[in-house]
């Protein structure tokens, strides 16, 4: 049976739509209201609240918590400060992602790790030996993510808010309600995301909703979010990349290399697990990347003028594997993408193979036309699409 999180009395009472989705278990709105437009206009012009408590979530405790981290991910964990949040993916022993999520640094022997998948086996596994406790927190922890460049304003007329940096965390008080206010999200955007006791959850929404009035502050669901997550680059587990253990082929996997996280590889540690993998692969270069794509307004154009119409944009980002052409061999294919409404462009997240991932290379993507399959002119870009400013300022 389905869960619902600490928040659902009140985004259940906002979801006119009532177009729900399953979320690790539980049932999160997809929108709100009838169409996602105005809740993704908000993240991007205003705030926007979500919520995210369907994340799995694990307290690591004790002298050789750290330990057990950096023998599971490919960041320093060690190295973290106390108030320090690490985004970080994990592999198995051939170098093939896991899951990827974060950690937080609560304080020097407590961690909090948030990932999309179950991970209490993997990390209980990897623990043999150490002197380490492993809780699951996933029911007892609720969480929100507000995001938008109104969302620190709004958050300052709750309470006392310290000045935190891009990935950082620090505990306040919130309307007198004990929270973990992080400078995180996954909107590319100004944000932070509050973590908090779930018996809190909704004193804290109901401060949120009422302070929010005066910054336009709207619930926000999936589909805006992932309309967000592709303009800022981020990438989507079961969607972009298939983790290792639900691969049926070994093709199917990817290494962080092929995923664009080389910079979350720290092959310095002493061990982790899949490190040797990871090691070969850096040296020989991997075989894909993951990149981002601009599809040519101009072609699409003309596909439909071809056909007598005018020219048809996806109301939602798609997520569907689609082939992705040069001349006639296959360069790859994208995984998610979609309208972008604030930069006005057609784009989307894809794997190429090495040899046709640089930035600028001329492509083409196929594309559905009255039932026919065509192509369209892309070219591969830089990510992410949307970086704004005040993301880390």
């Amino acid at each position: 049976m389905l869960k619902t999180t600490p928040f659902h009395e009140r985004t259940a009472a906002l979801c006119a739509s009532h177009a729900w989705r399953r979320w690790a278990g539980y049932i999160v709105a997809s929108s709100y209201e009838l169409s996602h437009e105005r809740e993704y206009h908000c993240i991007r012009a205003a705030a926007a609240l979500f919520d995210v408590s369907p994340l799995y979530k694990y307290l690591v405790r004790g002298r050789d918590a750290a330990r057990l981290l950096d023998r599971v991910v490919t960041r320093q964990v060690a190295r973290s400060q106390v108030g320090q949040v690490l985004y970080t993916p994990w592999c198995d022993a051939a170098g093939k992602v896991l899951d990827d999520g974060t950690i937080a640094r609560l304080d020097e022997t407590t961690f909090r790790m948030t990932s999309a998948e179950p991970g209490l086996r993997w990390l209980e596994a990897n623990a043999l030996g150490l002197q380490v406790q492993v809780e699951d927190v996933s029911e007892s922890i609720a969480a929100l993510s507000l995001q938008g460049p109104q969302s620190l304003a709004l958050l300052r007329q709750l309470g006392d808010i310290p000045p935190l940096k891009y990935f950082r965390l620090a505990r306040t008080l919130l309307r007198g309600i004990p929270v973990e206010v992080s400078r995180t999200g996954y909107t590319g955007d100004l944000g932070f995301e509050l973590w908090l006791k779930a018996e809190h959850a909704l004193p804290l929404w109901d401060a949120l909703m009422d302070a929010g009035r005066n910054y336009g502050l709207q619930a926000a669901g999936m589909l805006a979010l992932d309309v967000a997550r592709i303009e800022a680059g981020l990438m989507l587990i079961d969607v972009d990349y298939v983790p290792a253990r639900k691969a049926l082929i070994e093709s199917q996997a990817s290494s962080p290399y092929e995923l664009d996280l080389a910079w979350a590889v720290e092959l310095d540690k002493e061990q982790f697990v899949g490190r040797q993998a990871l090691a070969d692969e850096k040296a020989r270069g991997p075989q894909w990347q993951f990149v981002g794509i601009e599809i040519g307004w101009t072609g699409l154009e003309r596909l439909y003028a071809d056909v007598g119409r005018a020219t048809r944009l996806p109301q939602a980002a798609w997520r569907a594997s689609v082939p992705i052409h040069s001349g006639a061999e296959q360069a790859g294919y994208a995984t998610s993408g979609g309208w972008s409404p604030l930069l006005k462009k057609y784009i989307a997240l894809a794997h190429l193979r090495s040899a046709w991932a640089k930035p600028g290379t001329e492509l083409d993507i196929e594309i559905t036309v009255e039932h026919r399959r065509k192509r369209a002119a892309a070219r591969v870009v830089k990510k992410p699409f949307f970086d704004p400013e005040r993301k880390k300022g």
